[in-house]
């Protein structure tokens, strides 16, 4: 277990590096954005996935300042690729960019940006989730989420809070009780559990 905790460690730390190396703070700052780190970078839940979840918010939204910010990310040369999707009319309310950042050790990140407005339900939601996390996990809870992360075989993918909340709440503890735990509670759309 150590080995595991070592290592999730080590990608937490990564993670910092590229999000100082890509600028990303940066380019949504420079529009007047809010940006807060959510997901497993935040919690220090990182496993064998490389990516770095970001919320921003601006006051008024503007989607032509969010592609700003986008066009201010892609002078990085590490940037390789960047994606957008309309979801202003769904019930999210936001619009996701995803970017690809290449490492000086040549592995790429995906860097989730979620340009959320400030009347979307979900506003601020997913930072009160990784703050109560943060706040529930104990060690052997931790050291069970990070167990299961690490066995999750590669073709295969699951939502971290769908993880976090079978161990916190249904007292899962490895891959094969989170498969159980799956099939009794299967997904319904975005997950809308906070402990």
């Amino acid at each position: 277990m150590k080995a595991i905790k070592e290592e999730s460690e080590r990608m937490r730390q990564r993670a910092e590096k590229v999000i100082e190396s890509s600028g990303v703070i940066a380019a949504w700052r420079s529009i007047g954005a809010e940006i807060n780190l959510v997901g497993s970078a935040r919690m220090g839940l990182m496993a064998k996935r490389r990516d770095i979840d970001f919320h921003i918010y601006t006051d008024p939204f503007s989607l032509a300042e969010s592609f700003r910010a986008m066009a201010i990310l892609a002078q990085n040369s590490a940037i390789r690729s960047i994606t957008f999707a309309n979801l202003l009319d769904a019930e999210d309310r936001c619009v996701e960019w995803h970017a690809t950042f290449r490492d000086e050790a040549g592995e790429d990140w995906r860097i989730d940006m979620i340009h959320i407005l400030k009347d979307s339900r979900y506003a601020g939601y997913f930072e009160r989730v990784a703050e109560r996390i943060s706040t529930v996990l104990t060690p052997e809870t931790r050291a069970a989420i990070l167990n299961i992360k690490f066995s999750m075989p590669d073709d295969k993918n699951a939502a971290g809070i769908r993880i976090y909340r079978a161990v916190i709440e249904g007292g899962v503890h490895d891959l094969a009780g989170f498969q159980d735990w799956e099939k009794l509670n299967p997904p319904q759309g975005i997950e809308n559990w906070m402990p």
